[in-house]
């Protein structure tokens, strides 16, 4: 099982580790477009604090992250699931994790970035701050630039397992499963369901939505599900007492949307 997360606006800052080894990182053959994000990120930083707070998309009070970008190759550097924050990681609280689960969760977690393109949560990076939303004046969006160089390194690392795809809509635009992959996919979609004047109401919930999601997948790993397929995940967290509804695309090579329906939002 692959699991595709999108990463956290917010970050943990640099550890106290060694710089950034790139070619140490996971899925190598992202490594030459790594270096180019790298590389005109770090340049932009430090040529124009105040264009690359525009391009960045940085209000005046995060300005600091402009200097934190320039310093990306010195920078001390930690696991990728130690820099990421914010309300899936906390549910999906991985040093918690017992060590089985502990590795699992570094086989089959994979976490998208602007910068990186994606990576696995044991990988050694700094703290950054590039959206994939970002324009960047060279290479230009940087949903479209990914997108050119994934199909290839993602289909590879998708093997002929299941993929679970959590990521936000931004960072799914980078890599979309086709053919026996997308088969094999399932997105997941969290409805809060309310009674209302003795009706069931459904909506569709945002901050909650991710706490959810972390929670999937942190039961999934401490659980040692290994479903094969997204029949088998829905199953899979049936038995862990989710509420999934889900039914199998109308046409062959299309991902799975789950329905995960809760009654409670925490």
């Amino acid at each position: 099982m692959l699991v595709l997360l999108p990463p956290s606006e917010g970050k943990a800052a640099s550890g106290r580790g060694a710089p950034l080894k790139a070619e140490s990182l996971s899925l190598p053959g992202l490594a030459p477009a790594r270096a180019a994000v790298l590389d005109e990120l770090v340049e932009l930083c430090a040529a124009d604090e105040e264009k690359a707070r525009e391009v960045l998309g940085l209000s005046e009070g995060l300005r600091g992250e402009v200097a934190k970008n320039v310093e990306l190759r010195t920078a001390g550097t930690r696991p990728a699931g130690e820099i990421y924050t914010g309300v899936l990681y906390d549910a999906l609280d991985l040093a918690s994790l017992d060590a089985a689960a502990k590795r699992r969760a570094a086989k089959s977690l994979l976490v998208f970035s602007g910068l990186w393109g994606a990576v696995h949560t044991g990988d050694r990076i700094p703290s950054y701050r590039c959206s994939m939303g970002v324009k960047l004046p060279g290479l230009g969006a940087l949903g479209p630039y990914w997108r050119g160089v994934m199909d290839p390194v993602m289909t590879e690392a998708a093997g002929k397992g299941l993929v679970l795809d959590l990521r936000s809509a931004a960072y799914a635009a980078a890599w979309k499963p086709k053919g026996a992959v997308a088969g094999r996919t399932a997105t997941v979609r969290v409805l809060h369901s309310q009674i209302v004047d003795g009706v069931e109401k459904r909506s569709v919930v945002s901050h909650f939505n991710k706490a959810t999601k972390g929670r999937i997948v942190r039961d999934l790993l401490t659980a040692g599900a290994a479903p094969c397929d997204p029949a088998e995940l829905v199953e899979a967290l049936r038995g862990l007492g989710y509420v999934v509804e889900a039914e199998a695309p109308a046409k062959a090579g299309r991902a799975w949307a789950l329905d995960v329906v809760v009654t409670q939002i925490h």
